[in-house]
Formats: C-alpha cells, structure tokens, sequence
C-alpha cells in the first residue's frame, strides 16, 4: 500500500528494501524531460518518468527474482541486476535512467520499494542482497 499520492505536495513516503533508509518520491511531469524526484536526506536524485512502468514491464518479461544490485553512477552494477538494466543501452531509454550527473546510479536500491508500494512487484526485505519481482 502507498503513503502519499505522488505529487510535491504529497510524495510517496517509503522504505529501502532492507528497511535501512527513509525517502519520498513524487513526479515531475513539467521538468525537462519529465522526472521521477527521489529525495533522501538532503540528496535529490532524478530518474525519468517512465522508470516505474518500464522495469515493471522488464520483471514481467524477466519472470522470476531479479537482483537489485543498487550501487554508486561511479560502480560497475553486476550484470543480471535491476541497477544493470537502470543503465543499459538494452532498455527503452537506451542508458541511463538517472537524469542528474553524478547522481544517476542507486536505481536499484530506490525504485523496487516504489514498484512494491504501487503492487507492481513483490520485493524481498533482507539486511542484503534483495530480489524483486513482477506481481
């Protein structure tokens, strides 16, 4: 179930997969191009709008657990991971999904919980290493 409606005003309020961090998300519809706003902290990330729907369209056709794989823009992110799929010239946005530089990585560690809170996926919520998958 989500908190919030996704708008500024009233963001989705949710929990890493470990249960370890704290953040909001909302949409951005007017920004250039339209975003997804992940604020953690005093850090603001930026991923485009589609994110949501595109990786749950990518773990219906994946079937099964994928890793999440979250890590730093500057990490290689393993290969077979969410985080790997978030920068892959394969997806639809043909890279990156994270709009700010210097800010674009940590894709799997911050849109699975968004995807479980809006029933999309089922995430696991383990100290480490956690999965997700199409609902």
């Amino acid at each position: 179930m989500v908190d919030g409606d996704g708008t500024k005003s009233d963001p989705w309020r949710l929990t890493t997969a470990p249960g370890s961090s704290s953040y909001v998300m909302y949409r951005d519809e007017a920004s250039d191009p339209p975003a997804l706003v992940c604020v953690v902290g005093s850090t603001t990330l930026k991923y485009h709008l589609s994110a949501a729907d595109d990786l749950a369209a990518w773990l219906r056709a994946e079937g099964g657990w994928v890793p999440l794989g979250a890590a730093d823009e500057k990490k290689d992110a393993a290969d077979g991971t969410v985080e790997a799929w978030g920068r892959s010239a394969e997806n639809p946005v043909g890279g990156w999904y994270g709009l700010r530089n210097g800010y674009r990585g940590r894709f799997g560690m911050y849109l699975p919980p968004l995807l479980e809170a809006l029933g999309l996926a089922e995430l696991t919520h383990d100290p480490r290493n956690n999965s997700i998958r199409a609902a």
